[in-house]
C-alpha cells in the first residue's frame, strides 16, 4: 500500500505541477518579449505561478519515496555501476530536483514581485531549459532507466506550457475579450502541434532505430489498458482541441474555451500517466487510484495558497508592445 501511495503521488505531483511551472515559463516568455496575451492572460498565470514553492515543499513526497518509485534507487545493480556514480544516485537525483524547484521558486517570486527584468527572464529560461532536461530524465524517464529519448525533456517541457495554457483558456481571465481569445487559442494550438510533432518523431526514431530496450519501452505501454489510455490522450487532449481550433467562432469565445482547456487538462493528465504507470506493471492500477485522490488534495490547497502569494508585489506591470 505504501508503494502504491507513494506512486500515485508521483503522478498526482506531475500532473499538478505541469500548470505552475508551465505558468512561470509563459512569465518569463512575455517579460522577454511582451504583447498582449501576457497581459490578458496575467490573472490566470501569476496565482498558478505563485503555486511554486508549494511544488518544491510537495515534491518531498516524492524524494522521501524513491525506493518505491524507481528501481535504481531500490537496487543500484539495476543500472550500469558508471551510471549509478555519476548520475542515478539518490543524492545526485536530490540535489538535482531542489536546485530546479528552489531556483524556479525565486524566478516565480521575482517575476510576482515585479523585479524580474528582460534580461534576468531570460537567464532564467535559459535556467529553466538546463534544469528542466535533467530533471524530466529524473522524474519521469527514470522509472524505466534503460529507456533514453533525447526529445523527451522538450517534450515535457511543451507538456508543461500546454497546460498552463489550458488552464489559462479554462481560468478565462477577465481581460480575455474575442482578440485575446484568439491569441490564446493561437497559442494552444501551436503547442499543441508541438507536443504531437515530438511525440510522434519520437516514436518513429526510436521503432525505426531497431533497438530492443526502446522497443520494449512502447511496446509495454502498446498493449493491454496502455493503448485505450494513449488513444484517450490523444483523442482528448489532442485530436479534439486540435480540430475544435480550426473554427473561428471557437477561437474567438471564451466560453468555447474553457471546454477545450479541459479537454487538455484531461489530455496531459492521462499521457503523463501513460508515460510513468505501466513501469509498475501489477501495480499501475492501485497506483492509478492514489493519484486521483492526490490530485484532488494539491489542487484544493492550491487554491488559498496560490491567492495569497499572487498578491505579492503589483498586479500589473508594463511591458513592451
Amino acid at each position: 500500500m505504501i508503494e502504491s501511495l507513494a506512486r500515485g503521488w508521483l503522478l498526482a505531483w506531475l500532473v499538478w505541477s505541469a500548470v505552475p511551472v508551465g505558468s512561470l515559463v509563459l512569465m518569463l516568455i512575455h517579460r522577454v518579449t511582451g504583447g498582449r496575451w501576457g497581459e490578458a492572460l496575467a490573472p490566470a498565470l501569476r496565482p498558478a505561478a505563485a503555486l511554486m514553492p508549494l511544488a518544491a515543499l510537495a515534491f518531498l513526497g516524492v524524494g522521501v519515496s524513491l525506493p518505491a518509485l524507481y528501481p535504481w534507487a531500490a537496487d543500484p545493480g539495476t543500472v550500469k555501476p558508471d551510471i549509478v556514480q555519476l548520475y542515478l544516485d539518490p543524492a545526485l537525483f536530490g540535489l538535482r530536483a531542489a536546485v530546479a524547484l528552489v531556483g524556479w521558486s525565486v524566478l516565480a517570486l521575482l517575476c510576482l514581485a515585479g523585479r524580474c527584468s528582460p534580461l534576468a527572464a531570460a537567464l532564467g529560461l535559459s535556467f529553466y531549459g538546463l534544469t528542466i532536461s535533467l530533471v524530466a530524465v529524473d522524474w519521469i524517464l527514470s522509472v524505466e532507466p534503460h529507456f533514453t529519448s533525447s526529445a523527451f525533456a522538450a517534450n515535457i517541457a511543451l507538456h508543461q506550457i500546454l497546460a498552463a495554457l489550458a488552464w489559462a483558456a479554462m481560468a478565462s481571465p477577465p481581460g480575455l475579450d474575442e482578440d485575446r481569445a484568439s491569441d490564446l487559442a493561437g497559442l494552444i494550438l501551436a503547442t499543441l502541434l508541438g507536443v504531437l510533432y515530438l511525440g510522434l518523431m519520437s516514436y518513429i526514431v526510436a521503432w525505426y532505430g531497431d533497438l530492443p530496450e526502446k522497443a520494449a519501452w512502447y511496446l509495454k505501454r502498446g498493449t493491454g489498458p496502455w493503448i485505450a489510455v494513449l488513444l484517450a490522450s490523444l483523442a482528448t487532449g489532442g485530436l479534439l482541441p486540435f480540430a475544435a481550433l480550426l473554427f473561428a467562432r471557437i477561437r474567438r469565445s471564451a466560453a468555447a474555451l474553457r471546454v477545450v482547456g479541459l479537454l487538455v487538462l484531461i489530455g496531459v493528465a492521462l499521457h503523463l500517466a501513460w508515460y510513468v504507470l505501466p513501469a509498475y506493471e501489477s501495480g499501475a492500477g492501485a497506483a492509478a487510484a492514489f493519484a486521483v485522490p492526490g490530485l484532488a488534495l494539491l489542487a484544493l490547497v492550491s487554491v488559498p495558497v496560490g491567492r495569497r502569494l499572487a498578491r505579492i508585489g503589483p498586479s500589473r506591470r508594463p511591458h513592451h508592445a
